[in-house]
């Protein structure tokens, strides 16, 4: 498939032509394969992208119907997944996550000095954990510390650095709890931008072997975002090269794009870490040069604007929250028109609210002010 008809699909198949939005979050993430959430807007607005949801029907179909989980999965960030995608991607990418961190764990309670054996602390910690879940139910991390008062271990967090500071362990036991399959992240504290969720039991869940589940969900992959080279799906999978390669292999064929996607000229204003742009570690057919002014140091998207395909600028928000665009190149009279309507659209969604994202790209922060 040339890059022309890549681009062209991009419309059809990531719901961002308006011809082809879906109803809400479940549409969005099943499209997506999943949202990423390490930063909490993201979600929000990557949703809100595809579709006319508001937030109350988002944070309904996040916290009320069951059918999408958060979770830490893809190389090691937080996603929003499907719940019938969990075990898949919990046995392709989380467990293998969850054992490197349950390591780095362990050695931290004993470098720390928490404990001389920082397994078997952990092991009765997180015990503890569980049994305080069950009796309080839904809880906040402060909620867990009051219960369980090893939590209120602290270590360092940046050592001999100026910016160092002390961290209770809470937050690493939690994560590792959660990275594990026992406890689940629910609804947060405070506004849809907050990252300060309750904590609760996980579900039983089926166990899938990793092999078939990677082999599935290198499936999902291309069905979104292929056809594109293996390296890849080994960069938004964070799997190794042997492992993606027995992946594809196992994954067979398969259709790689839709064959009825092409769909009317299109614009779309993209948060930072929106799973478009950050869905091939490849760019250069959709992001051009743009990358100084549109990525962090570190690699990860700030707010983009699209037209047809391609990313050919950046957008943020003045202190009102007014939402304003800065085009990077020439997009003809009815490419500007569309981004206009695009700005005035999600403006209006966004309600007033001022979204600063997580990771800030330096046009965002030249057009925030």
């Amino acid at each position: 498939m040339s890059d022309d008809r890549r681009r062209r699909q991009l419309g059809a198949r990531h719901r961002l032509a308006p011809s082809r939005r879906g109803r809400g979050a479940v549409d969005a993430a099943r499209a997506m394969v999943a949202l990423h959430s390490t930063d909490p807007a993201s979600v929000y607005l990557s949703v809100a992208a595809r579709s006319d949801a508001t937030v109350a029907e988002i944070d309904a179909e996040l916290y009320g119907a069951g059918e999408l989980v958060r979770l830490l999965a893809m190389r090691r960030t937080v996603w929003v997944v499907p719940v019938e995608l969990v075990p898949v991607v919990t046995a392709a990418c989380t467990r293998a996550v969850a054992a490197v961190e349950r390591r780095k764990l362990v050695r931290l309670v004993e470098d720390a000095g928490i404990a001389p054996d920082g397994a078997r602390w952990l092991t009765t910690v997180e015990a503890d954990v569980l049994a305080a879940l069950r009796d309080l139910g839904d809880a906040f991390g402060a909620d867990l510390r009051r219960a369980v008062p090893a939590l209120d271990a602290t270590y360092s967090g940046a050592p001999g650095k100026a910016y160092d500071r002390t961290v209770a362990i809470s937050g690493r036991v939690l994560l590792q709890l959660a990275a594990d399959g026992h406890i689940v992240r629910g609804r947060p504290r405070g506004t849809w931008l907050s990252s300060q969720y309750q904590w609760r039991l996980a579900p039983e869940r089926e166990v899938i072997d990793e092999a078939e589940a990677q082999a599935e969900l290198a499936r999902r992959w291309r069905a979104t975002f292929g056809p594109a080279p293996a390296g890849d799906l080994q960069w938004w999978a964070g799997w190794t090269v042997a492992a993606t390669k027995r992946a594809l292999v196992a994954a067979g064929e398969g259709e790689e794009g839709d064959p009825d996607g092409d769909v009317e000229p299109w614009a779309a204003l993209l948060p930072g870490l929106d799973p478009t742009p950050m869905g091939w570690k490849g760019r250069e057919w959709y992001l051009g040069a743009y990358a100084p002014q549109l990525f962090d140091a570190t690699g990860n998207v700030g707010p983009t604007i699209w037209w047809d395909g391609r990313i050919v600028g950046g957008w943020g928000q003045r202190p009102d929250g007014r939402v304003v665009t800065r085009l990077l190149e020439d997009v003809g009279r009815e490419g500007e028109a569309a981004v206009e309507a695009e700005a005035a659209r999600l403006t209006a969604w966004l309600g007033g609210v001022k979204v600063v994202p997580r990771f800030r790209c330096p046009l965002e922060k030249e057009l925030s002010g």
